[in-house]
Formats: C-alpha cells, sequence, structure tokens
C-alpha cells in the first residue's frame, strides 16, 4: 500500500518536476566542486531544470550539503528536498581496509561494525546513500573492482553483503529516526565481475544458470535485509546493456527477487547506451532505460532532455512515471528528509565529528583480514634482530586504495611509522613509491640486506593499480619490485614480504625468495600500526583468503568452485595426456580460497555427522580442535561440500558454514555445525532452487584445497 500523502505530492507534481526527480547531478551543477568518477558531459539546462531535479551525488563537507539544499529548497516549487549519495566504500574519513581485505576476516560481525562506523562519519558530513555494497561475483584477477568484493564464494559474499546492508541502515532500517545511517544501494546488477578478459565495462556473456547460482545470491541477501537501491552494472547481459535489460530488471530484480526499491543507473549510463550502440540517440537512450525499469538516471541529460517527450508521445507509460517518482519520494520520506531535509546537520556546527573509538575500529579491522601465506620460522620479529625495512611501501601513506577520496592520506599511518614505536633496532631505507627502482636503490638495499639479520620487504600496488578502470595483464609486482626481492635474497635469505594490494597477485616467481609472505592490502587509517602488531606478535595474523591467488595469469579466471568435468585431473592419471590440465602449469592456486597461518597451529580430531532429525532435515557436524602448542591459536574451521550426483555441473566443492575459532594452549575445544538440507539445494535447468535426493559428501578443513572428507549424508 502506498503512502497516502507521497501520492497526494504526486498528484501536485507536472510532468517536468516528475521527469526532475530522476536526475541526479554532481554539486558542479550548484557551483560546488565534487568527486568525478567518469566521463563528464557538456550540458545545457535551464535553471528551472536544476531545481526540480531529485539527487546530488559526490558531495565532500557537510557545508556543501547545507549550502545546496537550502539554496534549493529556497527556489524549488514544491520544496522536496534533495537526496545527496556518495561513494562511502570502505569508510569515509577513517578508512578501514578495503573490502576484499574486509571479507579476509570472514567476520559479519566486523564488516557490520565497520559499515555503522562508516555511516556514522558521512552521516554527519550529510550523506543520506552510499553506493555500497558492491555484491558482484568475482574470479577474475585482472579486474580491478575485485578490490570492492567479498571474493569468489557466493556463500561467503551473501553474508558479508547483508551485513553491510545492515551496518549502513541499522538492524530495523529505522532509517527517519536514526539519523547516524545511511540508505545502502546494492550494485551491480548483473554480472559485472564476469567482464571478458577482466577489462572493465567490457562484454559481459554468462548462461541463465551461472546468473541465478553465483551472481545472484549476494543481491538476494542484500535485499533481504532491506537494501533501499539497487545500481545497474555498465555491462551486456544476454547481448543486452543492463541499463537497458526489462527482463533482467523486471522479471528477475523486481519479480524473482522481490526487490521494491529504487533503481538507479551508474554513472552515465543510460547515455552510454548509445556508444553501445542500441540506441541511436539521447531519446533513444532515455525511452529504452525507462522502459527496462531505470528509475534515475546518474550524470546522464537522457531523461531530462527527453523523457518528458516521450510520456507526452505515450500516455500509457504515466503510470510507470509515476511509479518511479513514489520510489524517489518514498526513498525521501524513509530518510525522514521531508521532516528535516537537513537530516540533522546543524548551521552553526557542519563539522564532522572523528572519534577515537572509529579510528581503533581501523585498526582492528586490519589486524583480522592480514593474511599470512607463509611463515618458515621467521615471523614474528624479536627486539635483539636488526631489522631492515626496505621497498617503495616503507615509509608510504598510499595505504588507503582506491574509494577513499574523502580520506586525507597525511592523516595515514605508515609501516614505517607503526614499526617505529615497537622499540626494534630497525633501518629503513624508502623509496618514492611511483617510480620505477633503480639500480642505485636495489645495490644500496642490498648493502643494508647483508647487515641485518632480518629483511622487511614493503612492495605492492599504488591505489591507481587497483580499482575502477584498472585492468590489468600482468599481475606480478610492477616497478621491478619482483627484481628487488630477488636481488635481497641473494644477500640475504631472512625475507619477509609484505604486500600492499587490491586484488590477489601472482607471486610464483618470488615465493621462494621469501620465508615469510603477509598480505596487508590496502589496510586503511591505522596500517602502519595494524602490521606492525602483527609483524611483531602483539596480533596473531587470522586473515584468510576470500580469493585464491593463482600461479599464473594464465589461469584466469579462476575459483575452487570449478566444475566438474568429463575428464578431471586426478592423483592416479596425472601423467595421463587427454585430461583437463595445462601442460606448463598446475591446474590449482599457489594459495586456494580460505587459506591463511597464524603463528601456531592445531589438529583436527573426533569428527561426527548426526541426523538430529529426519522430518525437518537437520545435521549436526562435530569436530574436535586440539592444539598441541604452547600458544593460543585463532583459526578459521571451515565445512564444505559436494553433491555426488546432481542434475548439472556443480562445484567440486563448496563452502556451507565457518567458524572463526580460538583454541587455547594445550588443549582442545569442540565445534559445532548445525546444517540443513535446504544448504544443499542448487540451481536447476528450469532455473529453480531445490534439492535433488541422494548423497553429499561433506568436508572440514582449514581452506578449500586441504579440507578432508569426513563422511556422507543423504538426501
Amino acid at each position: 500500500m502506498k503512502d497516502k500523502h507521497l501520492v497526494e505530492l504526486l498528484k501536485e507534481m507536472t510532468l517536468a518536476e516528475k521527469v526532475g526527480q530522476l536526475v541526479q547531478l554532481t554539486p558542479d551543477f550548484f557551483a560546488q566542486g565534487g568527486e568525478i568518477t567518469g566521463p563528464m558531459q557538456q550540458w545545457q539546462m535551464s535553471e528551472a531544470q536544476s531545481y526540480q531535479i531529485g539527487s546530488v551525488l559526490g558531495t565532500h563537507t557537510a557545508e556543501q550539503v547545507y549550502t545546496i539544499q537550502k539554496q534549493y529548497l529556497e527556489k524549488s516549487r514544491l520544496k522536496i528536498p534533495l537526496v545527496f549519495m556518495a561513494d562511502v566504500i570502505h569508510g569515509y574519513e577513517t578508512i578501514f581496509p578495503i573490502p576484499l581485505a574486509m571479507a579476509a576476516s570472514f567476520d559479519e560481525h566486523l564488516i557490520e561494525k565497520a559499515a555503522k562506523l562508516a555511516a556514522k562519519e558521512a552521516a554527519e558530513a550529510g550523506i543520506h546513500v552510499t553506493f555500497s555494497p558492491m555484491a558482484d561475483y568475482v574470479k577474475d584477477a585482472r579486474w580491478g573492482r575485485v578490490l570492492e568484493s567479498n571474493g569468489e564464494d557466493p556463500t561467503l559474499s551473501s553474508v558479508l553483503t547483508a551485513a553491510y546492508v545492515r551496518g549502513y541502515q541499522g538492524a530495523t532500517n529505522n532509517l527517519n529516526k536514526d539519523k547516524k545511517r545511511i540508505a545502502a544501494c546494492v550494485k551491480h546488477f548483473v554480472g559485472y565481475g564476469a567482464a571478458e578478459g577482466g577489462r572493465d565495462y567490457n562484454t559481459v556473456d554468462l548462461s541463465d544458470l551461472e546468473i541465478y547460482q553465483n551472481y545472484l545470491p549476494a543481491f538476494k541477501a542484500a535485499i533481504d535485509a532491506g537494501a533501499a537501491l539497487v545500481m545497474t552494472s555498465f555491462n551486456t547481459v544476454r547481448g543486452i546493456p543492463a541499463t537497458a535489460n526489462q527482463p533482467l530488471i523486471q522479471d528477475v530484480l523486481r519479480k524473482k527477487l522481490g526487490f521494491e526499491g529504487l533503481v538507479i543507473s551508474d554513472w552515465a549510463a543510460v547515455a552510454e547506451l548509445i556508444a553501445h550502440r542500441v540506441a541511436a540517440d539521447g531519446e533513444e537512450a532515455a525511452k529504452k532505460a525507462f522502459h527496462a525499469g531505470i528509475e534515475m538516471d546518474m550524470m546522464s541529460d537522457c531523461y531530462m532532455n527527453s523523457l518528458a517527450q516521450i510520456i507526452t508521445a505515450a500516455p500509457e507509460l504515466q503510470q510507470q512515471l509515476d511509479q518511479a517518482v513514489y520510489h524517489v519520494l518514498k526513498l525521501k520520506d524513509r530518510l525522514g528528509l521531508f521532516d528535516d531535509p537537513y537530516r540533522g546537520l546543524n548551521e552553526a556546527d557542519l563539522s564532522v565529528h572523528l572519534d577515537t573509538d572509529t579510528r581503533l575500529s581501523t585498526r582492528e579491522a586490519a589486524e583480522k583480514t592480514a593474511v599470512l601465506l607463509k611463515n618458515e620460522d621467521i615471523l614474528p620479529l624479536s627486539k635483539n634482530q636488526k631489522i631492515a625495512l626496505i621497498g617503495p611501501k616503507a615509509d608510504s601513506k598510499d595505504i588507503f586504495g582506491a574509494w577513499s577520496w574523502i580520506g586525507k592520506q597525511e592523516d595515514a599511518v605508515s609501516l614505517k611509522e607503526g614499526l617505529s614505536e615497537k622499540h626494534l633496532d630497525l633501518s629503513v631505507l624508502s623509496y618514492a613509491e611511483e617510480e620505477v627502482l633503480s639500480d642505485h636503490y636495489i645495490e644500496e638495499a642490498c648493502k643494508l640486506a647483508e647487515q641485518s639479520d632480518v629483511v622487511l620487504l614493503a612492495v605492492g600496488e599504488s591505489s591507481e593499480e587497483s580499482g575502477e578502470a584498472a585492468s590489468l595483464t600482468k599481475l606480478t609486482l610492477s616497478r621491478r619490485q619482483d627484481v628487488l626481492v630477488q636481488e635481497i635474497a641473494k644477500h640475504n635469505p631472512n625475507v619477509v614480504l609484505i604486500l600492499f594490494n587490491g586484488r590477489p597477485l601472482v607471486l610464483s616467481d618470488i615465493e621462494e625468495s621469501c620465508k615469510a609472505i603477509l598480505i596487508g592490502w590496502f589496510p586503511g587509517s591505522e596500517g602502519g600500526h595494524a602490521l606492525a602488531n602483527l609483524l611483531t606478535g602483539t596480533v596473531e595474523p587470522q586473515g584468510r583468503l576470500p580469493m585464491s591467488f593463482p600461479r599464473s595469469v594464465g589461469q584466469l579466471p579462476l575459483t575452487y568452485g570449478q566444475l566438474s568435468t568429463g575428464r578431471p585431473k586426478t592423483p592416479d592419471n596425472q601423467d595421463q595426456k587427454y585430461i583437463s590440465r595445462y601442460m606448463d602449469e598446475e591446474n590449482d592456486a599457489l594459495y586456494p580460497f580460505g587459506f591463511g597461518l597464524g603463528y601456531g597451529s592445531c589438529e583436527i580430531e573426533q569428527t561426527t555427522i548426526t541426523h538430529i532429525s529426519e522430518e525437518e532435515g537437520l545435521y549436526e557436524v562435530n569436530a574436535r580442535l586440539i592444539n598441541h602448542t604452547e600458544k593460543a591459536h585463532r583459526t578459521l574451521l571451515q565445512l564444505y561440500s559436494q553433491d555426488l550426483v546432481t542434475e548439472v555441473a556443480r562445484p567440486i566443492r563448496e563452502l556451507k558454514q565457518w567458524r572463526k575459532v580460538l583454541v587455547p594452549a594445550k588443549s582442545s575445544i569442540d565445534i559445532t555445525f548445525n546444517i540443513s538440507e535446504t544448504q544443499f539445494a542448487y540451481v536447476h535447468s528450469d532455473l529453480l532452487l531445490k534439492n535433488d535426493p541422494g548423497k553429499i559428501a561433506l568436508y572440514i578443513g582449514f581452506d578449500s584445497k586441504q579440507a578432508d572428507k569426513i563422511g556422507e549424508i543423504a538426501i
């Protein structure tokens, strides 16, 4: 049932005012500076039109928001407030680790907390909506936007995507009363992560089965959690750009997933239908996008210039127009903007109040998301060692990664700064980050390495090398950083590699040169402190890979959840030719999904499977973890399954549940997974989600590759 006061407001609106509500502009149109995330266009628009639009994106400050809103309301006939949106991806001014790093925590509570704190800062700056979370399913690290994702597993991504929505919006979705929360816009619907060749904005060609099985679950989780908006993707789906894809939006998003909120395009995606060559001009682009179900045109003038004429020529579209405008008004009402257009902003104090708790939370997040890939008894560091810190990331403050445009790099804690507080015998040889490493620097680094007990090599990507429009064909270290690693190892074998990265990298050529490898990702504002705590053992590494690290870029796209083939490679047929394999490389990842080490270890014993309710199809899986060492160990126990006989080809292994566990020293702990038959349902050839009668094999372990079979259940 529609809200009566919004329906009455709709009746008062002219056609031009209705169309205006479906247009989103940057602050530049109000003489304010704004974030630029796409190609700007030369617009011709009247002042009257500018005071009919519905939304602004990319403001920087509360002052901007307050000024624009006040100016707009003074000149708008119906005084319908603007809604302000922005990219709040991993923090606003205080920066958390990138989303891919956050996924390495496997911790929905950590993510919900981070989203809540980011929402608070953004709301204090006048932001009402964030273009987050990104629910794209990804398995190609060449695509730079894996940085924004939750990784390669649909189940993990679904859980974490819902956590972001709860964090931004609150568990009760009471946005009109809780002004420290913001609305979530889940993106990009759908298939963006499958861009061919990993090249951003490129063609996508997916089967319906693949879309339903792997790409829709995280969107469904976000919608079920109450996400207020959905953003369509740039790419094609079934040959039609998502922005003009009526079956995709109306049948899949609206009917299949039950989404009732606002559908918004990505930046200039409506106008880009012309570049796709599915529209001849702006009018045809507007017509196709509107027919498909795009309700807000982000940063193109297609709706503004053409939609009124389209509606006038086809009056039967009036109902659809009213529905779209209603969704815009409903969002504003849900945010409480009709009662308080400034949403708590006070002209006397428009500052963002940064607090210590948020800052410390970014440190906690960075500590819980770093992944230790290798450690040959060299970490943690000790104070009696002579330590050399070398590399372009040694003293770099470029540790935020993409989509941290409000954060101030000068406020970041570098690795050097973090380690300097640990009272170590530390020598530092830093280097200008963006430059190719010179022979002279490598020579000096080798000299310092020879004089040291341990070498910390801080290398990785710049913020410009990951994120949107940052596609790569080579995933090895750039700027001769790989040469630096190999040369240092010749002079001192005790190399600890510390990687700052926004995507899985190919480490095959340098892995053997290192005794330890710690993935720091882009760790955010407190990255230096967090990494120093990890390296010195103040905190045990506990992150696990949310995306596999390939052996070679030629393996991509790559996932642990590959489908069974007719000629699989097995331990018994590795010498045969006619099997599914590479001639020059292994099939599997160098470091698989779910992998990660700590400073302790434990073993799995006494696994049991109990059928606790035949009527409800419930099972209890138990495992005992035993820690024989003298130190407590935090680990991630993972439960996988394999459906032994299926109607369509299914993954060799699928993650079902996981538990983060602290096993005290010299003790054991019992872990229980409660699992139901519904969790083994999969999408069949008729695109329906259902179970097959048959047997399911269950596996328990510490990563996707090493999990051991513990038995079978019959459903």
